[in-house]
């Protein structure tokens, strides 16, 4: 199967063919995968920069941008742009007119190619993303890792003992167990993880904006998890684990390779048993940043337009900082830490509460799962203030919820959903 499955439907090709403007399908390496006729008539497509098409996207509020884009035979013309993201690849659509006549035609085949996409992505038997489906997405995601600073980890899992199960219950159990296994992961990953069947018995989880310690707290919770479980089929199962984070520039090869080596660990040791590869970018960066490493940094790219949640998630920023100062001189001033922390909690608890209002005000067809999210970080955050309170609490605890869980995970993940909801706010 290629990265685009949708090319070998005629339907879906003759939709993006015969729109009368110039459209462009543009891979994550900036490859120029289709072109119509009129793309290829006036513009360059090999001379545009695929990171500018990210500014593109398509909103309600401001569908077409103008830019300068390379012209065929050299030199640069101004056009009205919009994009959109299907799987990995822009789709990129210019017009001299930025008329809303297309608009009909561009929703459908945004919708087409999605639903199209969807389906060479998943797994046919158990539902899970397919591992043809992590080849396409895995360069964007490592790109986004490295510009941003976020640690990418993988985490490789592998039933065991599934040939038995086969064997003795033969292979139709065996793929009931695969389908209610996936069922079981998928409903305790963190909802900006991504999951996949890798093959067989063995699939991958995407740890974003998380480090090899915290994806090993991860995966050592999912197999307790598994273990304690009870699967119709067969009845108890356990899985064996291996973790390792993104290192250096290595290529997803290199990288799978040694997650692959940490689940062999993890099945030579016994099975049933997680083995971290503890080496990633996190530590690298953070030994090449020193002590402000550990500092979280405001920045306008983080704002969503509503001055309440910017102001509150500005102020969070600030009251994560306190609290890792306060981590250094915990054993010398427990009141300084004590207070710090005090102050951070009871901010966090009055922003989600602030912010599910606003959301819910703005109509947000998510709120939903937001609040239960929510209600996860609050129930971390009293477990940390518990530890904090039995003189447990560390560093490495501090930073990993504040950094890994509220910032990297909740604030640049899930946060980033909703928004669009607010974009009139920015541009007014």
């Amino acid at each position: 199967m290629n990265d685009h499955g949708w090319l070998a439907e005629p339907a879906a090709r003759a939709v993006f063919m015969r729109l009368p403007v110039p459209i462009a399908l543009i891979s994550s390496t900036g490859e120029v995968v289709l072109e119509n006729v009129q793309f290829a008539r006036h513009f360059d497509v090999s001379r545009i920069d695929r990171s500018q098409l990210e500014d593109l996207d398509v909103t309600e509020a401001e569908p077409w941008r103008l830019v300068s884009m390379p012209a065929r035979g050299g030199g640069m013309v101004d056009a009205w742009a919009q994009s959109f993201e299907v799987y990995g690849s822009r789709v990129l659509v210019l017009d001299e007119l930025r008329s809303a006549r297309w608009a009909p035609e561009l929703k459908q085949l945004h919708a087409r190619l999605e639903t199209l996409e969807r389906l060479s992505a998943t797994d046919h038997l158990t539902g899970a993303w397919n591992r043809a489906h992590f080849d396409r997405i895995i360069e964007s995601e490592l790109g986004r890792s490295l510009r941003f600073r976020q640690p990418l980890t993988l985490v490789l899992l592998d039933i065991d003992h599934l040939k038995r199960v086969n064997d003795e219950f033969g292979h139709q159990a065996g793929d009931a167990v695969l389908q209610d296994f996936v069922r079981f992961v998928q409903q305790r990953v963190r909802s900006g993880d991504l999951f996949f069947r890798w093959g067989g018995e063995e699939f991958v989880i995407l740890a974003v904006s998380t480090g090899h310690r915290n994806a090993g707290s991860l995966a050592e919770a999912l197999r307790r998890k598994v273990e304690a479980n009870t699967f119709p089929e067969v009845g108890a199962l356990s899985v064996s684990i291996g973790v390792a984070e993104h290192l250096d520039s290595e290529t997803p090869a290199a990288w799978f390779h040694r997650v692959d080596e940490a689940l062999y660990k993890a099945k030579q040791g016994g099975r049933n048993r997680v083995v971290v590869d503890a080496r990633g970018n996190s530590d690298a960066w953070a030994a090449a940043s020193g002590l402000s490493a550990l500092h979280l940094v405001w920045q306008e790219a983080y704002e969503c337009g509503n001055a309440t949640i910017d102001d509150e998630h500005r102020r969070l920023f600030e009251l994560a900082n306190a609290l890792i100062d306060a981590s250094f001189v915990q054993g010398k001033t427990p009141e300084l830490f004590y207070t710090a922390l005090g102050d951070l909690l009871a901010h966090v608890v009055r922003h989600f509460a602030d912010e599910e209002r606003l959301l819910e005000e703005r109509g947000y067809a998510r709120l939903a799962p937001h609040q239960a999210a929510h209600g996860r970080l609050l129930e971390k955050a009293a477990l940390l203030d518990d530890a904090a309170r039995a003189g447990t609490a560390t560093l490495g605890d501090v930073v990993n919820f504040v950094a890994g869980e509220v910032v990297a995970h909740h604030l640049f993940t899930m946060d980033r959903d909703f928004f669009p909801l607010f974009a009139e706010d920015r541009s007014g």
